[in-house]
């Protein structure tokens, strides 16, 4: 038996009620309890009818409940078509709301490992990456930002040297970004969105017993259901948008390539996808 277009409704009526339970929602529409989890979590379940398949940029009318998230960037060290395909990808799924998963700025030069000797002085990389985040900003003037390791670098050096929080600039303030918001997470829609540091999503997403998109893992882009005896969660893992041929990022040059992506959750936070981009930098040679 397949559903009909009508029984799924009326399964997500009965399940933004919260009157029946998943099980006595199935026994009810004669169908399997896994079906009503993966229509609850947004996915197409293969007892739906085809002609049930909703577009995507179909899902949330008006685009209110759906985010965009973005991969690291590492600014300057940035792939010139990221910011094209992350904007493609906000007007294809009608994304009003914008996350930066974190990463946004690289800060080679103040790492706590090697930086290039050959590459930019610090206030020259710093020029160059505002620059870089121009168009970003202007293409995303409103954004939350999950600060991320390296975003936290330069604040991890003044505070080991003993400088007052009072001496430094707000992240908005030097990346001229004044319409980003920058935070340690967002939760919308009861999905909370971090840099990523502690883990991989899934592992999060299963301890905190709570959806999770992050960053941070440049190989790895994919969504994982998880379900518990009544229960649905989900981890996303974004990809990035960096350059792998930058000399910022040859401590990587012998493992896998970047999971160039990006990331958004549609329906009011019950539908993942991961994007993938058909970009790649050229290999080091």
């Amino acid at each position: 038996m397949k559903l009909s277009p009508e029984d799924v409704q009326g399964i997500k009526i009965l399940l933004e009620q919260n009157v029946m339970t998943k099980a006595a929602i199935a026994r009810h529409y004669g169908c399997s309890r896994g079906t009503v989890v993966d229509i609850s979590s947004g996915r197409i379940h293969k007892t739906v009818k085809a002609g049930n398949v909703i577009p995507f940029e179909k899902v949330q009318p008006g685009g209110k409940g759906n985010v965009l998230v973005i991969g690291d960037l590492h600014a300057p060290f940035t792939l010139d078509a990221y910011l094209d395909f992350c904007v493609e990808q906000r007007d294809r799924f009608n994304c009003k709301r914008i996350v930066f998963i974190g990463d946004v700025i690289d800060n080679h030069y103040a790492s706590y490992h090697e930086p290039d000797p050959d590459g930019m002085s610090g206030g020259d990389e710093l020029d160059v990456a505002i620059a870089k985040l121009k168009p970003w900003v202007q293409a995303f003037p409103k954004a939350w930002v999950t600060i991320g390791n390296h975003d936290r670098l330069v604040m991890r050096k003044a505070f080991s040297g003993g400088i007052p929080k009072k001496w430094i600039r707000e992240y908005n303030d030097v990346l001229e970004a004044p319409g980003w918001k920058f935070v340690d997470e967002v939760v919308l829609d009861k999905v909370q969105y971090v840099h990523g540091e502690a883990g991989t999503a899934r592992t999060k997403a299963k301890n905190d017993k709570f959806s999770t998109v992050q960053g941070h893992l440049h190989t790895q882009s994919y969504v994982e259901n998880l379900f518990g005896r009544d229960s649905s969660t989900f981890g996303v893992q974004v990809g990035c948008g960096i350059d792998r041929k930058a000399y910022a990022m040859a401590y990587a040059k012998t493992g896998p390539k970047p999971a160039i992506g990006c990331a958004v959750v549609l329906d009011n936070g019950k539908l993942p996808i991961a994007i993938l981009a058909d970009l790649e930098a050229p290999p080091f040679k």
